[in-house]
C-alpha cells in the first residue's frame, strides 16, 4: 500500500479499521518530504520531529481507549500567513523572519482540536501578494509537473505540497484566487469558501474585505471534510456569519440532472488560451451527458473587476501594512539615526518590490485629492459586479470558467512584469470582490501535460451545490488515476 497516494478519506477509514496508524501515516510523509522537499521548495518551516512525536501520542491515547477524532493522526500543511503558536509565521517576507506567533488562529485551533498533525508552514507569495510563489524573501517554489514551472500563487506552497504528495491536504488563503489558481496550475482541488463562512481570526491580513481561508486537496471529498473542520462562526472576527452547521460531505452526490449551469462568455473570450477553451468545451459536455442544462450568457464584468480589484486590495494592504514599522512589529533596521530613517529603513529593508509596490499604490488611491477617483469608484464598482452576479443567479444554479487564463508559465517568465502577472487573475478576482464560494478542479491537461482547471462558482452560502457540481464531473473524469506530476524539468 502506497500511503502518500491515498486521499484522506481513504486514509481516515483505514485509521478507522486500524489497517495503519497514526505514526505510519506521518513517517510516509515525513519521508516523502525528506525525499522532495529539495525540488519542490514548498515549505517555510517543516515540523517532521514534531509531527512523528504527536502520532505516537495520538496512537498511544488510542491503544489506552481514549477517545479521539476520525481525523486524529491526519497529517496537515498551513500556509505561512496563518497564526500557529510557538511556530514561524513569517509571511514568507523578511519582515517577519523570526516572527513566533504567540496565539493559533481560530481555523489552527480547529485543526488541533481534531488532533490533526502540523508538518509545516507552507511557502507563498510575501503577504499573499502575488500569482506564482516567485515573491517570497526564502525561496521559489517549483511546480511538481515541471519544476522549471511556477505552481502558482501566493498559496503556492500548499498547492505544490499537495500535488507533489508531500502533505494530504492543507490550508491556503484566496484574496483574489490565491487559492483556485494554484490549484489549477498544480492539478489539485482548491475551494475558496463564502466571505464570512470560514473564520479570518489569526489570517495575517492582506486585504480583510476580500481574503478567506480555504482548503487545497486531493479531491472534492476532501475538500468538503476539511471545510467541515474549519467552518463555522467566529466571535473574534466581525466578518463571520452565523449560519447553521453543515455536513458538506452529504451533499455529494453526484445527481446534478436539472442543474442549470451558465457559461458567461466574456470569460472564454480573446486572452484565453486555446487548449483551455478546449479542455473547458470538453467539461461542458460532460456536464450535459450528466444532465446538466448548460447555457451560455453575458457577464462583462471580468475587466473592470481586475481594475477595481487591484484598487482595493491595495488601498487595504497599505492599511493593514502600516502597522509593521521596525517598533510595534516586524524586522528592525540597525542603520538609523533618528525616528523617521528606523521607519524607512526597517520598511525598506523589510518589505519586497511587490509589496512596496502595493503599499505606494495603495497609498496613493487613498491620498487626498484621488480618494474619490480611485477607491470610491472601485467600491461602486464593487456593488456593480455584485448586482450582475445576483441577476446570474436569479437563472443559474452555478456558473462555469476557466480558473486560469493559461496554464502554469516558467519561472522567471513573468515576475519583472507585474501587469501581466496581475492579468493571471482576471478569472478570479470578481469571486472575492462579490464574497462568493467558488471552486477550482483539474478538467485535464495540456499537450505537455500540464493541468488546466474548471472554475464553478456558487450563490453565497451555496458550497453544497458548486462543491457536488464538481464532484460529479470528478467521478466522471477520473482525473487522479490518468495524470500524475512528473518532478520534471522540461
Amino acid at each position: 500500500m502506497n500511503i502518500k497516494d491515498l486521499t484522506v478519506h481513504e486514509l481516515v477509514e483505514k485509521l478507522k479499521n486500524k489497517e495503519l496508524t497514526a505514526e505510519e501515516i506521518t513517517k510516509a510523509y515525513v519521508d516523502r518530504i525528506n525525499d522532495k522537499e529539495k525540488d519542490v521548495k514548498a515549505f517555510v518551516t517543516t515540523l517532521c520531529d514534531e509531527a512523528l512525536e504527536k502520532a505516537k501520542e495520538i496512537d498511544s491515547k488510542k491503544e489506552a481507549g481514549e477517545k479521539v477524532s476520525d481525523f486524529a493522526g491526519i497529517p496537515v500543511g498551513i500556509k505561512d500567513n496563518i497564526c500557529t503558536k510557538g511556530v514561524r509565521t513569517t509571511c514568507s517576507s523578511k519582515m517577519l523572519e523570526d516572527f513566533i506567533s504567540p496565539y493559533n488562529a481560530t481555523v489552527t485551533e480547529k485543526l488541533l482540536e481534531e488532533d490533526l498533525i502540523n508538518l509545516g508552514k507552507l511557502n507563498m507569495d510575501e503577504f499573499a501578494m502575488g500569482a506564482a510563489t516567485e515573491y517570497s524573501y526564502f525561496k521559489k517554489t517549483s511546480n511538481p509537473w515541471n519544476l522549471n514551472c511556477v505552481p502558482g500563487g501566493s498559496s503556492g506552497g500548499s498547492a505544490a505540497a499537495v500535488a507533489a504528495e508531500l502533505v494530504p491536504w492543507a490550508l491556503g488563503s484566496d484574496t483574489g484566487g490565491s487559492i483556485r489558481q494554484p490549484a489549477a496550475f498544480c492539478g489539485v482541488v482548491g475551494l475558496k469558501p463564502t466571505y464570512g463562512l470560514v473564520s479570518r481570526y489569526g489570517l495575517v491580513a492582506f486585504a480583510s474585505s476580500l481574503d478567506q481561508v480555504g482548503p487545497i486537496t486531493k479531491d472534492v471529498t476532501d475538500a468538503a471534510m476539511l471545510l467541515n473542520i474549519i467552518a463555522g462562526h467566529d466571535e473574534k472576527d466581525t466578518t463571520s456569519y452565523e449560519i447553521p452547521k453543515k455536513d458538506y460531505t452529504k451533499a455529494l452526490n453526484k445527481n446534478i440532472k436539472g442543474l442549470k449551469i451558465g457559461v458567461p462568455k466574456e470569460f472564454f473570450a480573446e486572452g484565453i488560451n486555446e487548449e483551455v477553451k478546449e479542455k473547458l468545451e470538453q467539461a461542458i459536455e460532460t456536464y450535459k451527458k450528466l444532465g446538466a442544462e448548460v447555457e451560455e450568457f453575458s457577464l462583462d464584468i471580468a475587466k473592470y473587476s481586475l481594475a477595481a480589484y487591484y484598487i482595493i486590495a491595495c488601498a487595504e494592504a497599505s492599511s493593514n501594512l502600516g502597522r509593521f514599522d521596525g517598533i510595534r512589529y516586524g524586522h528592525r533596521t540597525e542603520n538609523f539615526q533618528n525616528l523617521k530613517e528606523l521607519y524607512k529603513n526597517s520598511r525598506s529593508e523589510g518589505f519586497g518590490e511587490e509589496v512596496k509596490r502595493r503599499i505606494i499604490l495603495g497609498t496613493y488611491v487613498l491620498s487626498s485629492g484621488y480618494y474619490d477617483a480611485y477607491y470610491k469608484k472601485a467600491q461602486q464598482v464593487r456593488t456593480l459586479v455584485k448586482n450582475e452576479f445576483n441577476k446570474a443567479f436569479d437563472k443559474y444554479d452555478v456558473l462555469l470558467t476557466p480558473t486560469a487564463p493559461n496554464v502554469a508559465f516558467e519561472i522567471g517568465t513573468k515576475s519583472n512584469n507585474p501587469l501581466e502577472m496581475y492579468l493571471a487573475d482576471i478569472c478570479t478576482v470578481s469571486v472575492n470582490i462579490a464574497g462568493l464560494p467558488a471552486i477550482s478542479i483539474p478538467c485535464g491537461v495540456n499537450g505537455d501535460n500540464m493541468p488546466i482547471g474548471m472554475q464553478l462558482i456558487g450563490n453565497k452560502f451555496e458550497e453544497e451545490k458548486i462543491l457536488n457540481t464538481a464532484y460529479a464531473f470528478e467521478q466522471e473524469y477520473m482525473f487522479r488515476s490518468k495524470y500524475k506530476p512528473g518532478f520534471s524539468k522540461k
